[in-house]
């Protein structure tokens, strides 16, 4: 489809309507419907099923669970070492770097507002004011599940309502602050290293995001939703590498680490391919931080 027919469909069809139609499409079990459309999707994608748990993709109940699929195990090591600060999904880095006078770079001449992407929090943006950030997308083709890149105590969560334009690399080049408009989910966690924010924004056809301590957290609501989970007994700590939220269809996650706590690979630039599990920056020893 051509780029400006493409930008112009996703202004003027009904987003939301369309999202949710094909996400109980993705929901449904019914095998004449679900089998041939994960057939079609798997050799449309050359989706890699030798890696899954189960690599039968017609013996998943539906395309939700085919999507969503489990890996083996090992099949993404955990990369070793303290320091090390894993990548959260598998996928291609569309932006990554420094937080400078809080923005972030969305795509060349395109930079997007902190306190925006966080859900409007001023004070809460500032434990990130001058840190950085990594944006990874998640093709259809790639594993869909989202993983810490440390370990962390969740602290806080803020569903945001929003738009639902797809993330990949047209729509990042042209439609203004794009992360920060979609619909997303923002997590908090306090980490040995700093403060760490993980941002799992939804899109066009994405049936849903969820998280493993709260299940499926959007769609479903048209209000912002802020939950405190910094007082939570017990406490929500979840190591690193292990899941914390998924995708049911594609999207993007941004990972935001507070000032001084994420210094990043030098091999690592915006186009990289990434899998969850491999380091994509270490912490900074104390003595830098000072």
């Amino acid at each position: 489809m051509n780029e400006k027919l493409f930008l112009s469909f996703q202004h003027l069809v009904p987003q939301h309507l369309l999202s949710r139609a094909v996400g109980a499409l993705a929901q449904t079990r019914i095998g004449f419907l679900k089998n041939p459309f994960i057939s079609w999707f798997a050799k449309r994608y050359a989706v890699n099923m030798d890696e899954a748990q189960c690599s039968d993709p017609l013996a998943f109940h539906s395309f939700n669970e085919f999507f969503t699929r489990a890996l083996k195990p090992g099949a993404r090591p955990i990369a070793a070492g303290e320091d090390a600060i894993v990548s959260p999904a598998d996928g291609v880095v569309s932006q990554l770097g420094d937080i400078n006078n809080g923005t972030l770079l969305q795509a060349k001449g395109k930079n997007f507002s902190l306190v925006s992407l966080l859900g409007g929090d001023a004070k809460a943006a500032e434990e990130f004011q001058e840190g950085s950030f990594c944006t990874v997308y998640l093709s259809p083709k790639d594993y869909h599940r989202v993983h810490m890149p440390l370990a962390g105590k969740l602290t806080r969560m803020v569903h945001v309502p929003g738009k639902l334009f797809s993330v990949n690399q047209v729509t990042s080049e042209n439609v203004d602050s794009l992360f920060a408009r979609n619909e997303r989910v923002v997590c908090f966690f306090e980490t040995e290293a700093g403060p760490m924010a993980l941002v799992l924004v939804g899109a066009m056809i994405v049936a849903s995001v969820d998280t493993v301590w709260a299940g499926q957290v959007c769609p479903g609501r048209v209000k912002r939703v802020d939950i405190d989970y910094s007082n939570h007994a017990p406490a929500i700590q979840i190591g690193k590498g292990e899941e914390m939220g998924r995708f049911k269809l594609g999207s993007t996650v941004v990972a935001v680490f507070g000032p001084g706590v994420a210094q990043f690979e030098k091999t690592l630039s915006a186009g990289s391919t990434v899998q969850m599990g491999e380091v994509m920056a270490r912490t900074l020893p104390l003595t830098a931080k000072e």
